[in-house]
C-alpha cells in the first residue's frame, strides 16, 4: 500500500525546464520575445506544417480557427458529442450551431460515415436536414442555416479517420478544423497529425498533456493568410504594420507568454522521450489488464500508426457500478475519472438545444462505461502494478455482489 495517493496525472519536468524558465526571468522579455518565435518555428518543423502560432490555450486556438473560417450567426459545424466541452463551446462563441453526429464505438472518434450522411443532408436542406438539427433549433428558427465546417476531435490521443472526413469536406466545399489538443505526436497512416490538413489544427499544452507549457496551445496551418490573421487576432487585433495601440480588427488577449514558450521549447526538445515514456506506461497497463474480467483495454485502429497516449481509459462492463468502482479505488488511494461526460448531456446544452438521453446512443454508452486511470510518463511500474492489482480486486468484489 502506498503511503500517499497516486496522482491522476503529473507533468514530466526536469532541470532543463527549470533552467529554461529561469533564463527568461533573467531577461527583460516576458511576453512577445525570442522564445515564442523559436518555439513556433521548431513546433512547425516537428509537426510538418508551414506555420505555427502560439496561443494561451487549446480553446483559444480553436476559437481563432472558427473566426478565421468565417463561421458566424446560425452557421452549422459538424462535430462530435464525445469530447471535452471546449470543442463545441468555441462554435457557440461565434453564435454558430454545433451539429453532433455519433461516434465509432471502438475508438470514440467521430464516425466518418455519419459525417458524410450529415453533410449530404445538411447541404440539401429542407426535410433531409431536419434529422440532424437540435430540437430547439427546429422549434425556434426559420433561418436557412449554412453548413460551413467540420470539427473532428482526436479523442484520447488516437487520430480520427481523417481521409474520408477530408474527402467529405472537399466534396461539399467545407473547411476542416482539427482538434488535436489530445494528440500531439500521433500518426495517422504514417502521417503526423497536423501535417495533412492545410487549413488548421490545434494542439494544447495543459499540465496533463504529452508536453506542457502550464497553460497554452498552438495552431498550425499551411495558409499564409490565416497565419497573419491568427497573429493579429491573438494580439488584440493588431497587425504587424499597425502603429502602437492601433488595432485593425476585433481581437483577443490570446498570447502565449515567454515563460510558457521557454518551458515549451525545453519540452519539445524532449518530445520523443516524453512520448516513449507514456507509451511504456500504457504498455504496462495493457499487459496487466488485457485478460482482466469486466473491462476492455483501449482499442487501437489500424489507421493509427502511432498512438499518442494522452490518458489511459478503460471501458467497464455495463453490469458494473462505475461509481462504486471509483469510490472503492479512492479508498485505496487511487483516483479515477469518468471520461467523457457527453457534451449534449451537459446541462447548458440540454437547456439551450433540448438534447435528451438517447439522442447519441454510442456516445452515451461510452460516457457511461469509460473510466480513466492514473496516467503520466512519470508513473513507475510499481505504481501501475498497484493500480491494476487494486482494480482487479475491486472488479472481483463487484462481480460477487
Amino acid at each position: 500500500m502506498f503511503s500517499f495517493a497516486i496522482p491522476m496525472s503529473s507533468p514530466d519536468l526536469t532541470s532543463a525546464e527549470i533552467e529554461a524558465v529561469n533564463q527568461v526571468l533573467r531577461t527583460p522579455y516576458l511576453s512577445i520575445g525570442p522564445c515564442i518565435a523559436e518555439f513556433e518555428e521548431r513546433f512547425a518543423v516537428y509537426v510538418g506544417a508551414r506555420h505555427a502560432i502560439g496561443v494561451s490555450s487549446g480553446t483559444a486556438g480553436l476559437h481563432l480557427c472558427v473566426i478565421a473560417a468565417g463561421i458566424g450567426d446560425g452557421d452549422l459545424v459538424i462535430t462530435t458529442p464525445f469530447s471535452f466541452v471546449a470543442s463545441a463551446n468555441v462554435i457557440l462563441y461565434e453564435r454558430a450551431i454545433p451539429v453532433f453526429v455519433d461516434v465509432d464505438e471502438r475508438t470514440g472518434n467521430v464516425s466518418p460515415v455519419l459525417v458524410s450522411e450529415a453533410a449530404e443532408d445538411l447541404t440539401k436542406g429542407g426535410d433531409a436536414a431536419r434529422r440532424w438539427l437540435p430540437r430547439n433549433v427546429l422549434r425556434s428558427s426559420s433561418i436557412v442555416h449554412r453548413l460551413s465546417a467540420i470539427l473532428p476531435v482526436h479523442a484520447f490521443g488516437q487520430p480520427a479517420d481523417m481521409d474520408p472526413i477530408l474527402e467529405v469536406a472537399r466534396e461539399h466545399g467545407l473547411l476542416v478544423i482539427e482538434d488535436a489538443c489530445e494528440a500531439l505526436g500521433a500518426e495517422y497512416k504514417n502521417r503526423r497529425i497536423g501535417a495533412s490538413n492545410p487549413q488548421s489544427t490545434v494542439f494544447a499544452f495543459y499540465p496533463n498533456k504529452q508536453m506542457t507549457t502550464g497553460e497554452g496551445g498552438m495552431i498550425v496551418t499551411d495558409r499564409d493568410d490565416w497565419n497573419e490573421l491568427f497573429r493579429s487576432l491573438r494580439n488584440q487585433g493588431r497587425d504587424v504594420f499597425d502603429a502602437w495601440l492601433n488595432h485593425t480588427r476585433l481581437g483577443y488577449n490570446y498570447r502565449l507568454d515567454e515563460v510558457s514558450a521557454a518551458l515549451g521549447l525545453a519540452q519539445l526538445r524532449r518530445i520523443e522521450e516524453l512520448l516513449k515514456k507514456r507509451e511504456r506506461v500504457a504498455q504496462w497497463y495493457n499487459e496487466r489488464l488485457k485478460d482482466a474480467e469486466g473491462l476492455q483495454i483501449p482499442y487501437i485502429a489500424t489507421t493509427t500508426t502511432r498512438m499518442s497516449w494522452f490518458v489511459y481509459v478503460i471501458r467497464l462492463s455495463t453490469e458494473l457500478n462505475r461509481n462504486a468502482v471509483i469510490a472503492s479505488l479512492e479508498e485505496k488511494g487511487i483516483p479515477s475519472r469518468p471520461y467523457f461526460t457527453p457534451i449534449h448531456l451537459q446541462p447548458f446544452y440540454v437547456q439551450r438545444f433540448g438534447y435528451q438521453r438517447g439522442d447519441f446512443p454510442v456516445t452515451e454508452k461510452l460516457g457511461d462505461t469509460c473510466l480513466a486511470l492514473p496516467f503520466s510518463g512519470v508513473m513507475t511500474q510499481e505504481q501501475v502494478d498497484y493500480v491494476c492489482s487494486c482494480l482487479r480486486e475491486v472488479l472481483r468484489n463487484q462481480a460477487l455482489k
